[in-house]
């Protein structure tokens, strides 16, 4: 994805408003005519004290790890991944200068959690959408003149998030009646996850993975792990 088409993306409401979310405390602070009226007793008042500072700062170090390992290779990806922590640590800001305040932040984050859902991919695409391992070996079986290029994924991790719009892409441009695409939730049908040796929890470094059958059988994935069993570190772009 180009600049141009990240800062378009930045205009849609879901981005817009957790910029705001993430930015609200700092910007309050510094801001005279705000700081004046949300922190009146504050001493200083316009100013972090060391304990603001210090929140700021492991933020700062908990977002840059936390994007590393999803493997943010664009600024909506990296805005992505980073809303959360950001928000949770405004949060924390709002409650320690004021309760009152840290109340109407929750609301406010908690209301635009629902009302404003991250925005999925809407453009064409041509995959099969499998709901059990049974269907896949099934498929797979049918015809094994077919190459099939699967993606184990859950709908709530960032990464794979990230990287359905790629597949999709993909899909609407190279498929061929010899060569599919398909997709797998493993968070709803574990049951995969299991068959194929993927983790689906949440600490876990295999979502998504990507699998290349051919003749029925896997011959190839991403990520894949070494001859000891440990995964080899993997960035879908």
């Amino acid at each position: 994805m180009s600049l141009k088409d990240d800062l378009i993306l930045l205009l849609k409401p879901y981005y817009f408003v957790n910029i705001l979310l993430s930015l609200s405390y700092l910007a309050a602070k510094k801001l005279p005519f705000v700081c004046s009226i949300l922190f009146p007793t504050a001493s200083p008042q316009c100013e972090l004290d060391t304990r603001e500072s210090e929140i700021l700062f492991f933020l700062l170090i908990v977002v840059v790890i936390r994007t590393k390992k999803a493997g943010s290779v664009t600024m909506i990806n990296y805005l992505t991944s980073s809303f959360m922590y950001n928000k949770v640590a405004n949060l924390i800001l709002w409650f320690y200068a004021d309760i009152r305040l840290g109340i109407g932040y929750g609301i406010l984050f908690i209301l635009f959690g629902m009302l404003l859902p991250e925005p999925t991919y809407s453009g064409p695409e041509n995959v099969v959408y499998f709901r059990t391992a049974a269907g896949l070996e099934e498929e797979l079986e049918r015809d094994k003149r077919i190459t099939w290029l699967v993606v184990f994924y859950t709908v709530w991790n960032p990464s794979c998030t990230n990287f359905a719009p790629t597949f999709a892409k993909l899909s609407a441009q190279y498929v061929l009646d010899n060569l599919k695409f398909g997709k797998i939730d493993v968070g709803r049908y574990p049951d995969a996850a299991k068959k194929y040796n993927i983790s689906d929890s949440s600490m876990s470094h295999q979502l998504p993975t990507v699998i290349l059958f051919k003749g029925g059988k896997e011959v190839t994935r991403r990520p894949a792990a070494d001859n000891r069993g440990k995964l080899i570190k993997f960035f879908f772009s």
